[in-house]
């Protein structure tokens, strides 16, 4: 038997969870004996047993934590803020990647051409030179709006 017995409330992973012994681990439903393992489950609409000592938090956050009575009852509240930032660091350059090289139009047209259509291929050509004038339009708009800028900023420079 182990000291202590660990809860995990709706663990989106077991990545971490290979770090304490695997009898020490409790799956939801079952009674912590000591400390809690949380990651969006909400601890304020369930009873948590006086014998829990600490309870730590995957994520950012601890709204889901009632901290302030879990602070009176002298236990802990550990969150792990940052944990997931490579991940964010992930998708927001691959949705950059995606918005600059216009992925999801160019999915959606591709998604309706008919696979065994006998003109596929002029089809194809022709969703190029598409794509291609709504990127050329789209580079003359933003071509546009930053000469329409540096001119403003000469003329509030003359003003000054």
């Amino acid at each position: 038997m182990t000291k202590y017995q660990i809860l995990t409330l709706k663990p989106d992973s077991s990545h971490g969870l290979h770090r304490f012994p695997a009898r020490a681990i409790r799956s939801e439903g079952r009674r912590a004996s000591g400390r809690i393992i949380v990651r969006s489950h909400d601890l304020h609409t369930m009873t948590i047993p006086s014998s829990v000592k600490a309870i730590g938090r995957a994520g950012a956050g601890t709204n889901n934590i009632p901290v302030a009575a879990m602070s009176k009852r002298g236990v802990p509240v550990f969150n792990a803020p940052g944990a997931n930032a490579n991940a964010v660091k992930e998708l927001v350059l691959a949705a950059l990647l995606m918005a600059a090289r216009n992925v999801l139009p160019a999915l959606t047209y591709v998604g309706g051409l008919r696979p065994d259509a006998p003109d596929l291929e002029k089809q194809v050509e022709d969703g190029k030179k598409q794509s291609r004038r709504r990127a050329a339009a789209s580079h003359a708009r933003n071509r546009r709006s930053r000469r329409h800028r540096q001119s403003g900023r000469r003329y509030r420079h003359q003003l000054a």
